[in-house]
Order: C-alpha cells, then sequence, then structure tokens
C-alpha cells in the first residue's frame, strides 16, 4: 500500500535537528541514539540565499498575508488588464525572500517528501510605532489561525532527486483569510512566525504508521523569522523588497508603493 502523508502532528518537537550516531537497530531499520531512521538522520539543509535573509532580518522581516488579494509584481501568477502598467489584484500572497534549500545526506533511491509549516514566535499581537520604526508588543496574541502544512508539488521522489537541485518552495502562499479552501497557509497578521521545513521518509512498511516520529527531520532557521502583516510597516523593509525581487522591475522604473 502507498504510505500516506505524514500529519503535522509530529513534526518538529524535541527531536528536532537531533543528531544521528550508531545506535539500535530495529525492525531492519537503522536508528541514530535519537530514535531516528538512518534514512533521514543524515539529512543536511542549506538555506540559499541566505546574506538576503539576514539582511531582511536585521530589519524585521514582513511577509504580505491579505483576504482579497494584493499588488504584486509582473512574473508571480497574476493578471494583467489590457494596457496597465500595473498587475491587477490577485489571490497570489508568495513569500519573498523564496525559501529554497539545497540538500544532502540523503538515500539517493529512498522516496521522500518535503514540506513546511509555520508556527507562532510567541503569544502576543503587535504594532509597529512609526516614529521608532519598531515593533512593540500590543497585547496577547489571537486565538492560533488552522495549522496547516505545505507539500512541495514534486513530492515524493527519489532523494537523488531532491539532492541535485535547489529546492524551492515558490508555489507557497500566505493568507489572513480563516475560510481559505485553496489550500495556502493561514497565519494572523501582526504576529510574529517561524518557517520550518521537514524532510519525511516514505517508509514502504504496512504498518509506517507506528514509525512516523522517527522518519522525518525538521529544520528552522532563525534568519527566516517573520512578522505577517496586511502592509508593510517599515519602509525599508518596501524598499528592500523592491531592489532584491527580480519580479519587481516595474515598482523600480515607476517607483510606485508595491
Amino acid at each position: 500500500p502507498t504510505p500516506s502523508h505524514p500529519s503535522a502532528a509530529f513534526l518538529g518537537g524535541p527531536s528536532e535537528g537531533s543528531p544521528c550516531v550508531p545506535g539500535l537497530r530495529w525492525a531492519g531499520e537503522g536508528l541514530g541514539a535519537s530514535g531516528k531512521n538512518h534514512r533521514v538522520c543524515h539529512a543536511s539543509a542549506r538555506l540559499e540565499m541566505s546574506s538576503l535573509w539576514e539582511e531582511f532580518n536585521r530589519l524585521g522581516t514582513e511577509m504580505i498575508v491579505t483576504k482579497a488579494g494584493r499588488l504584486v509584481p509582473k512574473g508571480h501568477g497574476v493578471c494583467w488588464g489590457r494596457g496597465t502598467p500595473f498587475p491587477l489584484l490577485s489571490p497570489c500572497r508568495r513569500m519573498f525572500p523564496t525559501f529554497q534549500v539545497k540538500l544532502s545526506g540523503l538515500d539517493p533511491l529512498a522516496d521522500y517528501v518535503l514540506l513546511m509549516d509555520f508556527i507562532p514566535l510567541d503569544d502576543k499581537r503587535y504594532r509597529y510605532a512609526f516614529h521608532s520604526s519598531s515593533w512593540l508588543a500590543a497585547g496577547r496574541a489571537e486565538p492560533a489561525a488552522p495549522g496547516r502544512i505545505h507539500f512541495h508539488p514534486d513530492s515524493p521522489a527519489k532523494g537523488a532527486q531532491w539532492m541535485r537541485q535547489i529546492v524551492s518552495f515558490d508555489k507557497l502562499k500566505l493568507t489572513n483569510n480563516l475560510l481559505d479552501d485553496n489550500g495556502h497557509i493561514i497565519l494572523n497578521s501582526m504576529h510574529r512566525y517561524q518557517p520550518r521545513f521537514h524532510v519525511v521518509f516514505v517508509d514502504p512498511r504496512r504498518d509506517s504508521e507506528r514509525f512516523a516520529h522517527q522518519n522525518f527531520k525538521s529544520f528552522s532557521f532563525p534568519e527566516t523569522q517573520f512578522m505577517a502583516v496586511t502592509a508593510y510597516q517599515n519602509h525599508r523593509i518596501t524598499q528592500l523588497k523592491i531592489a532584491s525581487n527580480p519580479f519587481a522591475k516595474g515598482f523600480r522604473d515607476g517607483d510606485p508603493e508595491p
């Protein structure tokens, strides 16, 4: 039988990023002392464009989330009006910088599913103080949005395929619409989030769900933390997005607000 996709319930936790060292062998699968399957415990992920992420992080990265859509640069899957220089509103809300990783340490012949989720960084909501150009706590967080995971569309695929090229989550979209039925990641505006990346071994055993907690490895990169917003608050973030986004040529030439 085809193994089922993993649920969000077992992702992350104390074993996140745990090392793989020789240890117990069980049910024909090599396990490290951390209890992870040997097909994931050697996995390593390197964040691409890390210097750009760090540049945004120093300013306080913001990511747009909206219900009805927003103006986004040409090339990001939006509709363009006939004879108009700017894109029309669209439900496209892709992350920039795009989350991309280079993988190593996978079993070339094993199948893997790659996915992402987003977790709150704290229990606060925030507001932006323009006079001090800083974020301030403004009370307790709103009830958590429905937890969702985003599967990379090429999943499942062999380890060799994943390691051959950079893995890009450029199809991932964000929204603050609690009623969203398009599978987008739902986030609360004015809350801080940490993206998480998970490598999941597709276990062919008939009772693979028993071993679900052993068959994944998670990665978090602190420089990818961000504030979810419905409009950019820090003008320096706006400027950096325009300057560094290859699809923002129209904004650079005309210099309108994105």
